[in-house]
């Protein structure tokens, strides 16, 4: 039945009369701390809020105080809340990588939202992988699902100039290396991006991943970009706990939300926004886990030719409190709506579509948020890469620098495309040990490879491709050479780095056959990116590969990451647990055992 009359899941728990027995035995427990009877059988949908907030992870923390608003939305829409934590996912903390979490805070909120009385969750998100972790584990379970971010930190600021989280470690990391700050200048700058609670206020993977949930239709418009210390942080957050309620009545689960359209849609806005190159990793899961098809393909075929149209460190100038001001991602909608680059029909968590949420928001500033015929950029999606070295790697358009393209894009005998000596690097140990060593005879030629860092080699795949050359070439004014890479790169970055490169080393791909010295040339106009010795030299290598037993990466250190390396798939297809993918829409395929 549908609406008012229809049958509630928690109801299964707390108001079962064809089993009096479970029933009082599940009831009667959740009365402990001052719940009544009369509530939990009155049919008032169970409303989880999902909780990723902790001391452990401060870029969340706050959703601590956020949920208590989200309650008060709950309950005025005639809801009762259930407030659970899920497993902390903090990346600037966790060693040896956030990554490692995402699959294990996924695994244990699919196991929550199945296995307990839940009509619907508000998914508590924020830094970096929250977002799909807990995007991903709604899409496998399908009960009702809003998402709610955290929104951004305050700008940073530095001797008057912006400073902006991570994009500045990046740029101190230079300075310090070329002896022109010393150690605790490097540390001040640093500390400088995080002025207040929240997430990155660059467009990092966090501002990224959030924006792509509202892209697809699952928070409120306008949700991402609120600054978590805003006034209106707290007030989406009452709306979103009054539609997390209204989303049960309608039975709108996130099948009906995370169509071809949507996912489409969120690689437009991705490229539009300058988004994270980790945005394909975690977007292609959340489609493997709903399943819809989504290759990485897609990503250059569909979002490539996509203008810059947000001017947002590190593809811009500004940072997340100008966004916000000039319209966050409904202006940008907006201007693709406009453009025709969007599926307006779409449908959105707040009962519209796409096109109808992006009407009549128009951009603030249009330096911020560029009319979509004035661009930072023409081409700022991600370009899809191939050859010997991997199947697939990414690289970021709308970062490459002038200084880059001057370099190694512009020669007009063969535009866009480079070519160099390897040096090559097992791992950012080797790589922080040898970078300055002179007989490695790095120069401005050199093509810099890290090999043994994607998800099963690190294991988990760090964010260490974007390696900066050594102290002396920065000393010389040269502040990036091109890399190569079988891990990923933090979304705060402004390095073209070529990235995500699919399959690992670790997994047998190509990169475990390369060789300092080796010469590696990168083709952009034509997608390739070959070492550049013959098929019969690397089948040699090859087989010396796995007389040697195949690529050495270290040993596993905890029970998770030797599991996971038992079943994760690489990063182009989302680095998704194999066996996880089959189970789709379990809260319509069963219901849970009874537990006693």
């Amino acid at each position: 039945m549908n609406g008012a009359d229809r049958r509630l899941r928690s109801q299964l728990w707390f108001d079962n009369p064809d089993n009096p027995g479970m029933t009082a035995l599940y009831l009667e427990r959740y009365l402990n701390y001052g719940l009544s009877r009369e509530e939990l059988t009155a049919g008032r949908p169970i409303v989880g809020i999902a909780q990723t907030g902790s001391d452990l992870s401060p870029c969340n923390r706050h959703h601590l105080d956020l949920a208590k608003r989200v309650r008060d939305g709950i309950r005025d829409a005639g809801g009762i809340a259930f407030e659970f934590p899920m497993h902390p996912i903090q990346e600037t903390g966790r060693r040896p990588t956030a990554a490692l979490d995402r699959n294990l805070a996924y695994l244990g909120l699919v196991e929550v939202l199945y296995g307990y009385p839940l009509d619907s969750v508000v998914l508590t998100t924020g830094c970096d992988k929250t977002t799909p972790a807990a995007i991903m584990a709604a899409a496998t379970v399908n009960i009702p699902a809003i998402v709610l971010s955290g929104g951004p930190m305050l700008n940073g600021w530095w001797r008057g100039e912006r400073a902006g989280s991570g994009t500045v470690v990046w740029w101190a990391r230079e300075e310090h290396a070329a002896g022109r700050m010393d150690y605790k200048e490097y540390l001040d700058l640093v500390c400088s991006s995080a002025p207040s609670i929240g997430h990155c206020n660059t467009m990092g993977t966090a501002s990224t991943m959030n924006a792509l949930a509202e892209a697809l239709g699952l928070s409120l418009p306008g949700c991402a970009a609120i600054p978590a210390p805003y006034r209106e942080r707290a007030q989406i957050a009452y709306d979103t706990g009054r539609r997390a309620v209204e989303i049960v009545r309608e039975d709108l689960k996130p099948s009906d939300i995370l169509t071809r359209a949507a996912f489409e849609n969120a690689i437009v806005a991705c490229s539009a926004i300058g988004g994270s190159t980790n945005a394909p990793i975690h977007i292609n899961a959340i489609a493997r886990h709903i399943g819809v098809p989504l290759a990485i393909d897609d990503w250059e075929s569909i979002g490539y030719d996509v203008p810059l149209l947000v001017n947002m460190q590190p593809a811009g100038c500004y940072l997340g409190e100008e966004y916000y001001r000039a319209g966050g991602l409904p202006a940008v909608m907006h201007e693709l709506l406009g453009a025709g680059r969007l599926h307006s029909d779409a449908p959105t968590i707040n009962g519209k579509t796409i096109g109808e949420n992006a009407a009549s928001a128009r951009s603030q500033d249009n330096d911020v948020i560029r009319p979509y015929g004035m661009p930072l950029k023409q081409q700022a999606g991600f370009k899809v890469l191939s050859g010997n070295l991997f199947d697939s790697a990414i690289m970021k358009t709308s970062v490459i620098s002038e200084e880059f393209r001057q370099r190694y894009l512009s020669n007009p005998e063969d535009p866009n495309a480079f070519e160099g000596p390897a040096v090559v690097f097992d791992g950012p140990e080797d790589y922080h040990q040898r970078i300055d060593d002179p007989s490695l005879q790095i120069d401005e030629h050199t093509i810099l490879i890290i090999r043994g860092v994607g998800p099963i080699g690190y294991p988990g795949s760090a964010e260490v491709v974007n390696i900066q050359p050594p102290a002396a070439l920065i000393k010389r004014g040269i502040t990036s050479l091109p890399c190569v890479g079988d891990g990923r790169q933090s979304g705060t970055s402004g390095s073209p780095s070529i990235l995500n490169a699919s399959p690992e080393a670790a997994a047998g791909g190509g990169l475990a056959l390369l060789e300092t010295g080796d010469r590696v040339r990168i083709d952009l106009n034509k997608g390739a990116a070959n070492v550049l010795i013959s098929d019969a030299e690397l089948a040699q290598r090859r087989l010396a590969l796995e007389e040697r037993g195949g690529y050495r990466y270290p040993a596993s250190q905890t029970p998770w990451q030797e599991i996971q390396r038992g079943m994760v798939d690489q990063l182009a297809d989302g680095m998704v647990l194999k066996p996880a993918v089959k189970y789709q829409r379990v809260a319509q395929q069963s219901i849970p055992r009874d537990s006693h």
